[in-house]
């Protein structure tokens, strides 16, 4: 793990149980939940249980385990969606764009003519996001 890696981050107090989320698939490495400032309708984030900064400093074992959620959430959030196409984004730094220091991916749902929403701006109703989660989860079986 990266020395720079700051334990109090958003998602750091999410998989300790202080911040809330709204889950949709959990396993034992990783942990997937609805962005409460989503692009789109279903936009899901996927974080790695164990603490890296992003992509250039996490373990590998840990981005495979990563990667095989998204793999497995994306179709999900795609069918729930009823989108047409699902972007899947990963930012490394700030200039890239990276606001929260702990690695994670962004499922977001695209469609013909919907323009995608700008991001950390306006938090979502939590009863919207429980609904399309719900969905999401239907999907994942």
């Amino acid at each position: 793990m990266n020395e720079s890696y700051d334990r109090d981050n958003i998602f750091a107090k999410i998989l300790r149980g202080e911040l809330p989320c709204i889950k949709v698939y959990e396993d034992d490495l990783t942990l997937a939940f609805m962005d409460v400032m989503p692009q789109s309708d279903g936009h899901t984030l996927v974080i790695p249980k164990n603490p890296s900064v992003n992509m250039l400093d996490i373990a590998p074992a840990d981005a495979a385990a990563l990667i095989k959620t998204v793999h497995v959430v994306a179709p999900a959030v795609k069918q729930a969606m009823q989108a047409e196409g699902i972007q899947i984004v990963q930012l490394n730094g700030p200039t890239a764009g990276q606001t929260v220091f702990h690695t994670h991916f962004h499922i977001i749902p695209r469609n013909e003519g919907l323009e995608m929403r700008f991001h950390a701006k306006e938090m979502e109703d939590p009863a919207v996001l429980e609904r399309h989660a719900g969905k999401i989860r239907a999907a994942l079986g």
